[in-house]
């Protein structure tokens, strides 16, 4: 871990407009933090983990648009949000590794694709959710968010997401009941944003298909059930993928546990190339 935890707060303008918020750390080759749904930067161990790699990485971990601090441009598109990564990572300096977890291990996977080699040097996917559900039964989901959120109901939308992923209703009442609640419902409306990611809920193929950057997909040994299947699918198609597991981890990964692995990924030489 750094000492003094220096970390400073920068605004980048993506190529529309829209002002993105980042905080960076550290020292050494760039790497950009891409979290998923209802996170931003103050979320999810986001700064523990960069003060964990810091020490051998500058690191950039952001609030996506539309959250937390970043603002937003209508309307949305997956394009929008790949501009934002390129944005930071012009203010990188031009290349770097990218982590991406959940819907943002998505996203970290089109960014790669459409930006190349010559912007994303690696690859870190932690747990993309693709194929939890049926495509039916994804559009059904799907559907059901966009709804709530044309209709100004993003307390709603949070709501209902987190019932699909197996949250109870007690549990949800007591974290109504907290601070971060509000925090999760001022994001809502991103909800939207995630599903566009993620297209019909499959494993994109062809897209897997050209990444052609060193990959590491990643899950957690006490994950959803649906998990491990996915992430073995992509470590087969994406041409120059490892597979780890994490022991004991979940969805929601302890920095403790990923930063590790992710600094043994981005220190050594690839083991295959596509």
């Amino acid at each position: 871990m750094v000492k003094g935890e220096v970390i400073q707060t920068n605004t980048a303008i993506s190529k529309d407009g829209t002002a993105i918020v980042y905080d960076k750390t550290g020292k050494g080759p760039g790497i950009i933090l891409v979290n998923g749904a209802l996170a931003h930067r103050k979320h999810y161990g986001e700064k523990e983990l960069a003060l964990l790699l810091a020490n051998n990485f500058t690191v950039i971990f952001y609030d996506r648009r539309g959250r937390g601090e970043s603002t937003d441009t209508k309307p949305y598109t997956i394009e929008r949000e790949i501009e934002d990564i390129e944005t930071l990572i012009n203010e990188a300096g031009g290349s770097v590794y990218l982590y991406g977890v959940s819907s943002g291990a998505a996203l970290a996977l089109l960014a790669a694709e459409n930006l190349g080699p010559g912007k994303i040097s690696k690859l870190a996917l932690y747990e993309p959710p693709y194929g939890s559900d049926t495509k039916k039964e994804f559009a059904i989901e799907k559907d059901k968010i966009k709804k709530l959120a044309a209709d100004s109901k993003p307390a709603d939308a949070v709501t209902f997401f987190m019932e699909r992923r197996g949250t109870t209703r007690d549990e949800i009442e007591i974290m109504k009941k907290s601070p971060e609640w509000n925090d999760l419902v001022s994001i809502g409306p991103t909800l939207v944003y995630d599903f566009e990611i993620l297209g019909d809920g499959t494993v994109p193929i062809d897209i897997a298909k050209n990444i052609v950057v060193p990959t590491l997909v990643i899950d957690g040994e006490k994950s959803f059930d649906f998990i491990a299947a996915t992430a073995d699918n992509l470590g087969k198609i994406i041409p120059a993928a490892d597979r780890k597991t994490i022991k004991d981890q979940t969805h929601e990964v302890s920095p403790g546990a990923i930063a590790p692995v992710l600094l043994d990924f981005f220190s050594t030489q690839p083991t295959k190339m596509p």
